[in-house]
């Protein structure tokens, strides 16, 4: 949710970077052990069944404060979602040790990822990220224009092969301080994916809860997983060791051929959010 995460513990310099897509770095390491042991998507004539979750990691450090990428991955793998959209991911940063953060974490889930750099911050790069389960065929990284925060925003859609059914998976991270920022945001995401005519699901941290004017926009054009799967909790994801906002969501186009058919909130305090998870259905 925070600006810059664990802002009291790090000294940070942020440098502002030019808008536009920037190079993608793509890996599969570890995919073919991840397909071998993991959980495979439900195939049937008819239908492919995902399991999608979006975590919006905190750059790896919990609510003790401590940096643990193990502690996230383990989460990850635990609830075995076929594709994961993270939020607040460093990659070559000072604070984190210089770590590429969404490499290791490929590597102890055994999925392939894509990473997408929107801020230049201390001498590297923080930005979202996607964990597949499926071979990844193509990505597409935006960095949104932005008239307030000195943080920078955007988001990454990967198209992945799911069983032999083309899927555009999207995450994303909107400004967390002022609606009109947000909303900003969210028109640019809404315009960018207007082209996208495969199954198309949106993930991520929107720093909005239900009565925001972003939230309502998405509700335009996508359905919202956790409403529509009839989850009969709030669906609650920050602050993670007492959590009281909605502002996480797994979102996917209106009058598409996917349904919710589950969703919940796995219990952790591995960052300071917690994780969504859905099952979905492509008929």
């Amino acid at each position: 949710m925070s600006r810059v995460p664990i802002k009291r513990i790090y000294r940070v310099r942020l440098t502002l970077v030019s808008f536009g897509v920037l190079a993608l770095a793509l890996s599969g390491e570890g995919s073919s052990a991840r397909r071998a042991a993991g959980r495979a998507p439900t195939l049937s004539a008819k239908s492919v069944r995902l399991r999608v979750m979006t975590y919006n990691i905190h750059v790896g450090v919990g609510m003790d404060k401590r940096l643990d990428l193990a502690r996230v991955a383990e989460v990850i793998k635990y609830e075995r979602p076929d594709l994961v959209g993270l939020q607040e991911v460093d990659r070559g940063v000072e604070r984190t040790g210089r770590r590429d953060e969404i490499a290791e974490l490929a590597r102890m889930v055994g999925m392939e990822y894509a990473f997408a750099p929107n801020l230049n911050f201390q001498g590297g790069w923080y930005g979202v990220a996607v964990l597949s389960h499926f071979p990844i065929l193509a990505t597409d990284h935006r960095r949104y224009a932005n008239r307030r925060e000195a943080e920078r925003r955007g988001f990454i859609r990967a198209e992945v092969d799911a069983g032999g059914q083309r899927v555009n998976f999207v995450t994303t991270h909107l400004d967390y301080q002022h609606d009109g920022e947000r909303l900003f945001e969210t028109g640019q995401l809404m315009r960018a994916l207007e082209q996208v005519t495969t199954p198309l699901i949106v993930v991520g941290d929107l720093n909005d809860e239900p009565s925001g004017s972003s939230y309502r926009l998405m509700l335009t054009r996508f359905e919202d997983a956790w409403t529509e799967s009839g989850a009969d909790e709030r669906g609650l994801t920050f602050p993670s060791d007492k959590a009281t906002k909605r502002i996480d969501y797994v979102f996917f186009s209106k009058g598409s051929a996917v349904r919710a058919k589950r969703a919940w909130v796995p219990s952790t305090q591995a960052s300071d959010h917690l994780p969504l998870v859905a099952d979905l259905e492509l008929r």
